[in-house]
């Protein structure tokens, strides 16, 4: 290593101050935000809420101080198919409901996932990355499929959110300490030959963290009364219905839905299937899997099924060029490379492989933009409440889809018959820590 030195610090401020620019960004950052200074005000005409397929939806969710976007989003795909069939102007499904089986799951999940590293080093790094992530409120689609499949839904009414339930932070921070304790406990145990007392700490951390999320977001429904008022003003009330019942009634088979992802990376070739290892929640649920096509044909399966008056769940890095207030994510809305005087642009193969790019955030698609056929900007509804953005609903620009999507799930009939083989092949899989698993 190389140390910097005391003339070389000399000759970058002499070159600094030879360049009048940045005096007068200097001061003018000096009292106004960067973004702000970067702001490309001529981009605004490209960004207005009118598009060519606009999808009517019903009014935004809100995730709150939680990661529970994935759910929503999964939720928010259901409840139009339930609207649609009873004509009803507003409706929410329980995303405390979906939430509380997905925390369960997933703490079985680890419980379970423990098991393969009860003897290795304790600095194997898959075991690291295990006990690093613990259990968080991110997931993948093939994970909200597997808790749908299993548990059903039911509406919100059955099981109103909490406290915990839209703050999760502490909730997790406090299972997680029981699940690392966990993990100590049991390689302690299997190194000193003790595998009855581990079996028995194992039964006991599921039977605590049970009480704790029951503690936290209630006790889920085994059945409830679903009451509705159509727009026409007729009360319908349907008694005793169960939550799986209630998912089978609404006429969708989400395992005929694939996550097409945008991946264009070395060590993944298109037209092929991946699986992230240690990734997922209902042990023995679907499995994740992705098949990764080049980023305009993801662009075309989420058209056709939008010109199917269908909704698309999404996945994109929503860190990048947005502005919560108008909500817009438009890359060519900020300009910091000229304001800065520096180069700043990396591919999306290069922001995946050196960590600056991952999925982030879930919502749907809505609506797009379409001139001759082609894309200029589509319409999202987010799960962020509805006092950001056009009552919630947002607006990316087609040339930062194209940078910052990363995923989209489609109904299988839109593939073609080798993507669709693709798919159905067994998945290569891919390290724990692979950003195709961000969201989770």
């Amino acid at each position: 290593m190389k140390a910097v030195s005391i003339n070389k610090i000399a000759s970058l401020e002499k070159d600094y101050q030879a360049n009048d620019i940045h005096k007068v960004v200097r001061r003018v950052l000096s009292k106004t935000s960067l973004d702000s200074v970067a702001y490309v005000n001529e981009a605004q005409a490209d960004t207005q809420f009118k598009f060519s397929i606009d999808i009517d939806t019903l009014p935004v969710t809100n995730q709150k101080a939680s990661g529970r976007c994935w759910l929503f989003a999964g939720l928010n795909v259901l409840r139009e198919l339930i609207a649609k069939k009873h004509q009803l102007k507003d409706f929410e499904l329980s995303q405390n409901y979906q939430a509380f089986w997905d925390k369960f799951e997933k703490i079985n999940y680890f419980l379970e996932s423990v098991e393969d590293f009860l003897t290795v080093d304790a600095d194997d790094r898959t075991l690291k990355h295990l006990l690093q992530q613990g259990i968080q409120d991110g997931g993948q689609w093939d994970m909200f499929v597997s808790l749908v499949l299993k548990y059903g839904v039911v509406p919100k009414e059955a099981m109103p959110e909490t406290h915990q339930s839209s703050n999760t932070a502490l909730m997790n921070r406090i299972i997680n300490i029981k699940l690392r304790k966990y993990a100590a406990e049991a390689r302690e145990c299997v190194k000193f030959g003790k595998h009855e007392l581990k079996e028995q700490l194992k039964a006991s951390v599921l039977k605590e963290l049970y009480a704790f999320l029951c503690d936290s977001f209630g006790l889920p429904p085994k059945a409830f009364t679903f009451e509705t008022v159509n727009k026409d003003n007729v009360y319908e009330r349907v008694e005793n219905v169960t939550p799986v019942e209630f998912y089978h009634q609404i006429g969708i088979d989400l395992e005929d839905y694939v996550s097409v992802i945008h991946a264009p990376t070395e060590d993944k070739p298109y037209m092929k299937s991946y699986t992230i290892d240690y990734l997922g929640n209902v042990v023995g649920g679907k499995e994740i899997k992705h098949l990764n096509l080049e980023m305009n044909r993801l662009v075309e399966l989420s058209i056709n099924q939008l010109k199917d008056r269908e909704i698309v769940w999404f996945g994109a890095d929503v860190a990048r060029d947005g502005d919560r207030e108008k909500g817009i994510w438009d890359d060519q809305a900020y300009d910091f490379e000229s304001i800065l005087q520096m180069p700043l642009k990396m591919t999306k193969a290069q922001r995946l492989d050196y960590l600056q790019g991952a999925m982030n955030h879930a919502m749907v698609i809505t609506g797009v933009n379409l001139v001759e056929g082609k894309p200029t900007k589509w319409k999202i509804e987010n799960s962020w409440g509805s006092d950001k953005g056009n009552k919630g609903y947002y607006l990316m620009s087609h040339t930062w889809f194209m940078e910052h999507t990363y995923q989209a799930v489609v109904h299988k009939k839109y593939l073609s018959k080798a993507e669709l083989a693709a798919y159905n092949q067994s998945p290569v899989r891919l390290k724990p820590w692979d950003p195709m698993g961000a969201l989770a």
